[in-house]
């Protein structure tokens, strides 16, 4: 009973909780929905993603991130964890309010920026970093300040003088420092 009960102490001890879900309902019409915040009753968890479910895709985009946060002048372990917290790395993520691909950008935001295609890996990451870095100007490098404006928007963040109280809000700009902290570690450990 003593090396059981160890073994699983010891496994307790080495599984990591997990980071993101996805939950899903189906509605009076038959139509699926699925989000990362369940943001009613009726949403079930679907899928419990694990730490390391993101990796395959981490590097697929690693060149253009690392290129455009370059240019920029934004560290590329938050675009990562901003894109992470944003479509799971999936070029062709479309939210249910109408943000597409990788940076989830909205279609007027993407034509302010003329983006042609917001499913485009470059043409997004390039857009997301730009935009990114104008909300990271627009409040003094506050970080969570700039993510609440990139999500919610500039005005929201304005007019309350801090990350809007929207249950989305604050549970995207938690997602995305607790990304960072965990790209950036990853970025230290490596030789």
């Amino acid at each position: 009973m003593l090396p059981w009960l160890l073994l699983l102490v010891l496994l307790g001890a080495i599984v990591k909780p997990a980071l993101a879900d996805i939950y899903r309902y189906v509605d009076e019409d038959g139509v699926i929905h699925f989000s990362n915040v369940p943001t009613h009753y009726r949403f079930r968890l679907y899928i419990s993603e694990t730490k390391l479910d993101y990796r395959a895709y981490f590097d697929r985009y690693d060149r253009i991130i690392t290129r455009a946060a370059r240019k920029h002048g934004v560290d590329n372990t938050l675009v990562k964890a901003v894109i992470r917290a944003e479509s799971d790395f999936d070029r062709n993520a479309v939210s249910k309010k109408g943000a597409q691909g990788l940076m989830q950008l909205m279609p007027e935001t993407a034509k302010d920026l003329a983006v042609k295609d917001s499913f485009d890996p470059h043409e997004n990451i390039n857009a997301g970093v730009r935009y990114l870095k104008r909300q990271l100007n627009n409040f003094e490098n506050n970080v969570p300040l700039a993510l609440a404006a990139y999500n919610a928007g500039e005005n929201a963040v304005r007019r309350y003088g801090r990350i809007p109280p929207y249950k989305e809000t604050r549970t995207f700009v938690d997602r995305v420092l607790r990304y960072w902290d965990e790209f950036s570690l990853n970025k230290q450990s490596k030789p």
